[in-house]
């Protein structure tokens, strides 16, 4: 977090549980971060680490049952968002903090106007009557790079493009000024090209609005691009955080190293073939108490069978989940 800002988000101990036929899986396991305003901070880490589960269960988007917050507290704005009634979490969702979920191809009704989709919140949320959620929806749709917003507010999902409907999800996202939005990988599901655009109008908006936000993703080459800080989740933990640059010059953790290695390098002088990670992340049915990432790591010793390893801070700025030391090549202390 940049120094000296006062966090508009407090992360602690977040645990999510998922009760399901085969038994209980620890989908979130004692997550804690902060996000300052006008941050972007990156959350990175493969399918099934934890990173939607982590974000939605923040503001209250996971079914109930089957998943339950077994503790933990989120304070946006001082005010502990897990403690609200289902009309307050609602309220905050609408108005406050933004989401754009990962396919905009099913995250529009079909059978309403994106006008209409756009208007809804902002005369829910805003008080405004149909005339002035009219005009501000056009607004928007500017805003997000769309040509004659004011006519394409009559269309339906099925007129506009996929790169398009993901601006319109930005759009709604952006409808009541919110002070963070929580972008699900938001450019999975597009083409190369629309993707840059997509990154660039973020990167854009942020700048011209001086929202928060946190973008989830398994492209450690997307956050490289747009991030200030990157938080690595594994098995529903975070095993580092870091500055964006800090991360990537100077990776602490095993799986992260592992990450980076399977990039591509952009020089084209890289003389070995791309690495893989072998095997899956883990599906956890309890608590852990050993590291999660030790059967798929290379430097996995026998501490890190019997403890799971907590974060602590090799340098300021910097915290990583365990007990290799990658400065020494050996075990660390304590």
């Amino acid at each position: 977090m940049p120094d000296g800002a006062a966090p508009i988000l407090e992360v602690s101990d977040l645990k999510t549980v998922f009760t399901t036929r085969g038994g209980e899986v620890h989908a979130v396991n004692a997550v804690s971060f902060e996000l300052a305003p006008g941050e972007l901070l990156g959350v990175v880490g493969e399918s099934g680490s934890g990173k939607s589960v982590t974000m939605m269960s923040l503001i209250g988007l996971l079914p109930m049952p089957p998943a339950e917050i077994r503790g933990g507290q989120v304070l946006f704005d001082g005010v502990d968002i897990l403690k609200m009634t289902d009309d307050e979490l609602r309220d905050v969702r609408g108005s406050r903090i933004g989401f754009v979920f990962q396919d905009p191809m099913t995250s529009l009704n079909p059978v309403f106007t994106v006008g209409f989709q756009i208007m809804e919140p902002l005369r829910k949320h805003m008080g405004m009557n149909k005339k002035q959620a009219r005009a501000r929806a056009a607004e928007l749709l500017e805003l997000v790079g769309i040509p004659e917003a004011d006519a394409r507010l009559r269309d339906f999902p099925h007129q506009f493009s996929g790169g398009m409907r993901q601006r319109v999800m930005i759009a709604i996202a952006l409808s009541c000024d919110p002070k963070v939005l929580i972008a699900d990988e938001p450019t999975t599901a597009l083409d190369v090209t629309i993707q840059a655009q997509i990154l660039e109008l973020v990167k854009e908006l942020r700048l011209k609005l001086g929202m928060a936000i946190i973008w989830i993703t398994h492209d450690l080459g997307v956050i490289a691009g747009i991030a200030d800080r990157v938080m690595v989740m594994y098995g529903g933990q975070v095993v580092e955080q870091a500055k964006v640059k800090d991360l990537f010059a100077d990776p602490q953790h095993p799986y992260t190293r592992a990450l980076l290695e399977t990039l591509p390098s952009v020089t084209g002088k890289r003389s070995e073939r791309l690495k893989t990670i072998e095997g899956q992340p883990p599906a956890i049915p309890e608590q852990p108490t050993s590291c999660s990432f030790r059967e798929r790591c290379s430097l996995a010793f026998d501490r890190c069978a019997r403890e799971n390893p907590a974060l602590y801070q090799p340098q300021k700025g910097h915290d990583v989940a365990c007990f290799w030391d990658v400065k020494t090549g050996g075990p660390r202390d304590g």
